[in-house]
């Protein structure tokens, strides 16, 4: 019931992903990242958060994404009815499907990203995703944005959309959350129009005076 993007950026070394879904607040349900560990996408018919933040901490700990994804899942009786994505701070990506979730469902790793989806109107909203993240140009959540926007375009999620989300790390920089929980017409034109909100203007220079991973003392003067 949700489709989503991990993706790292080559240019900058940030690390971060989108997602969509024709249900409720798909950016607390699926998306999790951590400096110095990566990012997840837990997602599926019956959704594990647990699955998100435990993918982190296996990466974390030194296990690349295939491994980690591979001991999260084979430990849950349950995962016939999940899917999950991560995303090394390498670049590596790796993806599960369970077997129980909707079709349409799949996955598809490509440099320095993963896409995944299930309850999708047909596989190539999954090429959609990567294709778009490869092509795009501009700043890293632009083409992040662009990727969503290409998945809808190219089917979507098979009900439509409520929610989208998205998640970006970089240790210079505050972490970028923003989230639209619930908007029945355009959830991803609102997080477009969210993004520039909160990346301009007065909002935009506060968040470059706060302490960041890189400098957790940081203050600047206005």
């Amino acid at each position: 019931m949700t489709f989503s993007i991990l993706a790292q950026d080559s240019g900058t070394g940030a690390i971060g992903g989108a997602a969509a879904t024709g249900s409720l607040c798909v950016g607390g349900w699926v998306l999790r990242g951590r400096l110095g560990a990566g990012m997840s996408a837990s997602q599926g018919a019956a959704p594990s958060t647990f699955w998100g933040e435990d993918v982190l901490d296996a990466m974390r700990v030194g296990f690349d994404a295939a491994q980690a994804v591979a001991r999260v899942t084979g430990a849950d009786g349950g995962s016939a009815w999940r899917q999950l994505s991560a995303l090394g701070t390498d670049g590596q990506g790796a993806a599960f499907t369970g077997t129980s979730n909707t079709p349409q469902m799949g996955s598809r790793v490509f440099p320095g990203g993963v896409a995944a989806g299930n309850m999708l109107d047909n596989l190539g909203v999954v090429d959609a995703l990567a294709e778009t993240m490869m092509a795009a140009t501009g700043s890293f959540a632009t083409r992040l944005l662009a990727s969503l926007r290409a998945a809808e375009a190219a089917g979507s999620d098979s009900r439509g959309l409520l929610s989208a989300a998205l998640l970006i790390l970089h240790p210079d920089f505050p972490p970028l959350t923003l989230r639209i929980d619930h908007h029945p017409d355009d959830p991803i034109g609102a997080l477009e129009a969210l993004h520039e909100r909160a990346t301009t203007g007065d909002y935009g220079d506060w968040t470059r005076q706060v302490p960041v991973a890189s400098d957790p003392t940081r203050i600047l003067d206005r």
